[in-house]
């Protein structure tokens, strides 16, 4: 069993602090009371900090961000659940110092992922609750498989349940996507694109990494990606790479640079500046070059030509028409890299819950098929 208990400070958010167990009690709060009083949390974007979790001990550390803070989304997310007045119906309902034990239980197969950030979100809200994990970020689990045990107050870990389960479920959705096409890409490597959640890119960026793909950039700030619209703007491919080779030895910047390539013609003109011309181009995107057929195939022989007429000299990496169906394909062309934004734009949650009464939870999951 991995286990894991929390010793950072108390949240704000903490409805009831420690007392004495009182079994049996039910809170008298009135509304205007301090529980109730909440400070809205603005997102910030001054410091790059990971809260929470020992980053260190996590079994897939998260994407860098030079002004991403995780601890204020997990904020931001609680604050929006517990609005101005809390979690009235667990006021209404739930001892106040009452504790209990609650399991997550996998509703259908899949990777899961979110663990250390599940850690994170309990410990802001209650740093006495613990948690034991049977599994780890990236492991596959099946239907019913419970992996993981909550101990401590009930009305916390029933405060935390849906922001821990609506991370979870959306990051083990793409976690499990991206094994699927990680797995069917081999040997080229699969990407994610910036089509993510706003305010939720390092989160959805963090899930395909735990999926077992990598990372595109992370942003507008780490990458030069010149792309069609900068090259309309520029007047050509050729006159785009010019432009930003330029820019990037006039104010001494060392970068990745990729340039967007969408017939052959362009790639060997991209090709022809880059043997004339020093360069700061590392890769090739050859986007939409995967065609698609009547029957529902794919034709990739113009990826194929461009990959021979690169011929290793740059990275490649395909765009377009990229399905779980025509990866393994694509992926034989002798692409270095395969992105997809459909990882995170198009995600389907992978189904999972948190159970106190977990025999009753299993009956019903197995009368629908969900256990």
């Amino acid at each position: 069993m991995i286990k894991t208990t929390f010793s950072s400070p108390p949240s704000s958010l903490l409805l009831f602090p420690p007392r004495r167990r009182l079994a049996g009690n039910f809170p008298s709060v009135a509304f205007s009371s301090p529980a109730f009083r909440r400070s809205f949390v603005t997102m910030s974007v001054s410091e790059a900090v990971i809260h929470g979790s020992s980053v260190g001990s996590m079994a897939v550390k998260p994407p860098s961000h030079p002004t991403y803070d995780i601890k204020t989304v997990i904020k931001l997310a609680l604050a929006e659940d517990a609005g101005d007045r809390g979690d009235v119906t667990c006021l209404a309902t739930v001892p106040s110092d009452m504790e209990v034990e609650a399991y997550f239980i996998a509703k259908e197969d899949g990777v899961i992922a979110g663990i250390a950030l599940a850690e994170m979100i309990f410990s802001e809200v209650d740093p006495l609750i613990k948690v034991d994990w049977s599994n780890k970020d990236g492991d596959y689990v099946h239907k019913g498989t419970q992996f993981g045990k909550v101990y401590g107050r009930a009305h916390n870990i029933v405060v935390a349940e849906r922001v821990v389960l609506n991370f979870m479920q959306r990051m083990s959705g793409i976690a499990t996507l991206t094994k699927s096409m990680a797995d069917a890409a081999h040997p080229a490597f699969i990407l994610e694109t910036r089509k993510t959640a706003p305010g939720l890119r390092l989160m959805d960026k963090w899930a395909v990494l735990i999926g077992g793909g990598k990372n595109h950039r992370m942003g507008l700030f780490d990458m030069v990606m010149i792309k069609d619209n900068h090259i309309s703007i520029a007047g050509g491919v050729a006159n785009a790479i010019k432009s930003v080779d330029h820019f990037l030895e006039q104010n001494n910047l060392e970068m990745a640079v990729e340039v967007e390539t969408r017939t052959l013609e362009e790639v060997k003109e991209v090709l022809q500046y880059t043997n004339q011309y020093k360069t700061s181009l590392t890769r090739i995107m050859l986007d939409n070059m995967v065609v698609p057929l009547p029957d529902g195939g794919v034709d990739v022989s113009m990826l194929k030509e461009a990959v021979e007429l690169i011929n290793g000299t740059f990275e490649t990496e395909a765009s377009g028409n990229v399905t779980l169906e025509t990866v393994k394909k694509i992926g034989e062309t002798g692409v270095t890299y395969i992105s997809s934004g459909a990882l995170t734009h198009s995600v389907k949650a992978l189904d999972i819950s948190l159970k106190i009464d977990t025999e009753l939870a299993l009956l019903v999951g197995r009368r629908t098929n969900r256990a």
